[in-house]
């Protein structure tokens, strides 16, 4: 969960889905350095691994389609990725003749999205004063959820008022979670439960293993929505999304 918590302007709609990045985005090439290998991801590369996080393993077709590339544009670009390690090309099979290769992202080009480091490290600071000093991993990611939960009731309380239905609330959450980096979409599953899946971690690199930082973002969803928070799949699990399930504590 990000430490900024955004004002935003009045009349602010939900993330627009990943084909409209394409409206921004031209199938320009990147100059390479003496190995070969662009020295910084651009707005189109971003995009791409954005893409294959949220969506799995697609064709350049698809990248070239959702991302208003041309399909030589973008199969140079997942091309490139992929020498640098940041994407894996996989072979199917489709009946007879050649093979049709997907593109999946790889731990490595997980890791180069956006991420909140800075954010998580200076809101643990500010949770070690408010604890004293104490260096119990426990008693800082508590005084960190006190700190958010006023901040995020605050915003929320703002944004929609005090008596907003709950799937408005998490998709509010589901723009700050977006903004913050973690690729966030809210919707309705097929029983009406109202979802939030992250497709990236933006504090994967504090995570380190520990569950403590996951049961926290956890605890700090049900306090400010009031509601049942039922995680249902973990990235550093092995799962492609961080998804999470919202229901009335009533």
């Amino acid at each position: 969960m990000s430490d900024r918590v955004p004002a935003g302007p009045p009349g602010r709609t939900d993330p627009p889905p990943p084909q409209a990045i394409g409206a921004v985005l031209r199938p320009t090439w990147r100059r390479t350095n003496g190995n070969g290998a662009a020295d910084v991801l651009d707005a189109a590369d971003q995009a791409i691994l954005g893409l294959l996080c949220e969506s799995g393993a697609v064709s350049p077709e698809t990248v070239a389609g959702r991302l208003g590339l041309s399909r030589t544009g973008a199969l140079l670009r997942l091309r490139d990725l992929a020498d640098r390690g940041l994407v894996q090309r996989h072979a199917v099979r489709h009946g007879v003749g050649r093979p049709r290769h997907l593109y999946d992202v790889t731990p490595a080009g997980h890791a180069r999205l956006p991420a909140a480091y800075d954010g998580l490290a200076s809101t643990l600071l500010e949770s070690i004063g408010a604890v004293g000093g104490e260096a119990l991993v426990r008693s800082v990611l508590e005084a960190r959820r006190r700190i958010l939960a006023g901040r995020l009731g605050a915003h929320l309380v703002e944004r929609l008022g005090p008596d907003a239905p709950l799937e408005a609330r998490v998709r509010e959450l589901a723009i700050l979670q977006d903004e913050a980096g973690y690729l966030c979409r809210a919707g309705l599953a097929t029983d009406g439960v109202i979802e939030l899946r992250e497709h990236h971690c933006a504090i994967l690199g504090v995570i380190d293993g520990s569950d403590a930082v996951c049961r926290a973002e956890a605890e700090l969803f049900a306090e400010v929505l009031d509601a049942r928070v039922t995680r249902i799949s973990h990235i550093p699990s092995g799962d492609r999304a961080c998804a999470f399930r919202f229901e009335p504590r009533s």
